[in-house]
């Protein structure tokens, strides 16, 4: 029994600061601290600027081997693609009308890694997990977008545009940070302390300002708990996609740290992305929305319980 509290601890020590912080946000919007100005533009400061300087600086003071776990990778896009192909089997049967499936598909498999995932990895094994998380996080966002504009096209039934992917894939800034850090990572080169220190400033901001705009941004008014294809989505994001992709890492021998990873960044709720590209290329917005908040909910009960079961059997 004390065995079971204190990994119960260690479990709620990784979720519940995130919990709090989004909790804050909340509040903090209720009370018009957090405007939605403010949020719209302490998102793009996040995705544009402060993220992107985390990656690179983490990387690119780390040994190459650290970031380019292969097995890790490669059983992150297998598992992608296995989900992905499962969702859209479990769309055709239940999502109606079939105008929705493509939202339905990208809310179980699009997870919001780079924020509440890595999140969770740093908060279970401290900076070190950013290292090894940031290729996945980068190839992983790339197979995303690819597969959100074939199953939002056919949904749609409506042509993706291929070069628009390509220039967002190219254009993204987190793949530009990562893609950047690479070389200094594997040819070891030290970069000038000032530079160093001035992008770990824009680095030590980055969770919690995204995490109190993620809080302030969720909307229980909107909410539809009746909603049986969000209901469908949440199940799947929350329930199948982590212990589909724990189960393949295990049979791919993934343990400790690097099978924490895994399931972490599996068990993110639905990336807020997807209501942006849904509503860009003119998917049910409300069914995203409800998606992204009642995943949000979800993968914190759902982590929790997650990294006890993992814990108390030694595999993380």
């Amino acid at each position: 029994m004390n065995q079971f509290l204190v990994t119960l601890n260690f479990a709620l020590s990784v979720t519940g600061p995130i919990v709090l912080v989004l909790v804050i946000g909340v509040f903090l919007a209720r009370l018009g601290l957090l405007t939605g100005a403010f949020i719209d533009a302490g998102t793009r400061l996040v995705f544009n600027v402060t993220l992107p300087c985390l990656l690179f600086v983490t990387i690119s003071q780390t040994r190459f081997e650290q970031t380019a776990n292969l097995t890790l990778i490669a059983v992150g896009v297998f598992g992608t693609l296995a989900l992905f192909l499962v969702a859209e089997a479990v769309a055709a049967r239940l999502v109606d009308p079939p105008v929705d499936r493509g939202v339905v598909v990208q809310g179980i498999y699009r997870g919001n890694m780079a924020i509440i995932g890595l999140a969770y990895c740093v908060n279970a094994y401290g900076d070190v997990a950013i290292a090894a998380a940031s290729l996945y996080i980068g190839l992983l966002s790339i197979l995303y977008n690819v597969l959100a504009v074939i199953t939002l096209s056919r949904s749609l039934d409506r042509r993706g545009s291929l070069r628009a992917v390509v220039t967002g894939i190219v254009m993204n800034p987190l793949i530009i940070g990562i893609l950047t850090a690479l070389p200094f990572a594997y040819f070891e080169v030290s970069l000038p302390d000032l530079l160093v220190q001035t992008g770990e400033y824009f680095a030590q901001m980055t969770l919690p300002l995204a995490l109190l705009c993620i809080g302030g941004s969720l909307s229980l008014a909107t909410l539809r708990l009746d909603s049986h294809n969000a209901l469908i989505a949440t199940l799947g994001k929350v329930l199948f996609a982590p212990t589909a992709m724990t189960c393949i890492a295990l049979l791919a021998g993934l343990r400790g740290m690097e099978l924490g990873i895994l399931f972490m960044m599996s068990a993110a709720p639905t990336a807020a992305s997807s209501y942006v590209m849904s509503r860009a290329m003119g998917g049910n917005g409300p069914l995203s929305a409800n998606i992204v908040v009642l995943t949000t909910i979800g993968s914190v009960l759902f982590t929790s319980l997650g990294i006890t079961l993992l814990h108390l059997g030694e595999l993380m």
